[in-house]
């Protein structure tokens, strides 16, 4: 088995630290919740950056775990992070290292992502809005709203991937 280098582990390290702090000032300020989701998962990125994969899942853990910890009471905030968007960076890496088809890949991903949506706008939040057009066409709307978001998101998150890739290696030459 391939030892953990001190890099991986630092990278490992500041990738949780950043997530955590970006997810639990998500949390608690609800106008930057999508944002501190965003944030977080590119902050995972860094361990990605050098294929520690052992570095990304226990960044990833500790993430979860420590921003939890620091906003017990908003648990279902952090849940789609857990289910989502804490997952994605690594599904993307796997994706591209095993070399799967992009639009396969794609309509997988997003069935998952508004698949994981629609669980927790439901079954967690039992949510329902004012309107009742949107309450009624709820699930097309997202399949439709959420599909579309979900490939922006993704186009996003390859491009940062790209930009936290060229930093890093930069910053630790091998």
């Amino acid at each position: 088995m391939k030892k953990i280098t001190a890099y991986e582990t630092a990278l490992a390290a500041l990738a949780c630290a950043f997530a955590t702090i970006m997810l639990t000032i998500g949390i608690y300020s609800e106008i930057l919740l999508l944002t501190g989701y965003l944030f977080s998962g590119i902050a995972l990125m860094l361990p990605l950056a050098k294929k520690s994969y052992r570095g990304y899942i226990l960044a990833y853990l500790a993430t979860s775990l420590l921003s939890l910890l620091f906003s017990l009471a908003r648990f279902f905030d952090i849940l789609p992070f857990i289910v989502f968007f804490g997952l994605h960076p690594l599904v993307n890496e796997l994706q591209l290292k095993y070399k799967v088809n992009r639009w396969v890949a794609g309509f997988v991903k997003a069935a998952w992502f508004d698949g994981a949506m629609y669980l927790i706008w439901k079954f967690v939040f039992d949510m329902t809005t004012s309107i009742a057009f949107v309450d009624k066409y709820f699930l097309p709307i997202l399949l439709i709203a959420g599909t579309a978001f979900f490939f922006f998101y993704d186009y996003l998150t390859y491009k940062c991937r790209y930009t936290v890739n060229v930093v890093v290696n930069r910053l630790i030459k091998k």
